[in-house]
């Protein structure tokens, strides 16, 4: 079995959480520039076990996509296309952001570290992935 990577696309940065290999826990891994996540994925495939590929996608509060497909799809596009036998799921990411801002301050961190950005995107990266673990348990 191998793990799983989340992945909370973004413009200018990109949260990667991961699993264990037993696919039980979601962990932040890191963030990083938009522009570095090819490198990273081809990195971390090449010596991680990776199953599936699982990718925040955000829609609206009537269940269309949102704006922000627009840079998502081609990266999903490009992604699909690069690896081909790689299982990739998409995982409505709405209210991530405000999800993760709650669970910095339920952990008792201040003010200036809850304006981190990169910390925000691992958090949600974590948030999608775990989300993504407890769907696929219902079924």
């Amino acid at each position: 079995m191998g793990r799983i990577l989340a992945i909370d696309y973004g413009r200018k940065r990109v949260g990667l959480a991961v699993t264990d290999p037993l696919q039980i826990i979601a962990n932040a891994l890191t963030t990083i520039h938009s522009k570095d996540i090819w490198n990273f994925i081809a990195e971390y495939l090449e010596k991680e076990d990776v199953e599936c590929i699982v990718v925040g996608y955000p829609k609206q509060m009537n269940n269309q996509a949102s704006e922000a497909v627009r840079f998502i799809n081609p990266f999903l596009k490009k992604l699909t296309k690069t690896y081909p036998d790689m299982m990739v799921k998409l995982v409505d990411e709405r209210f991530t952001s405000k999800i993760a801002h709650q669970t910095m301050i339920d952990a008792g961190l201040k003010k200036k570290a809850r304006q981190n950005k990169a910390l925000v995107d691992t958090i949600s990266a974590t948030i999608i992935l775990q989300s993504y673990l407890e769907q696929r348990t219902k079924y």
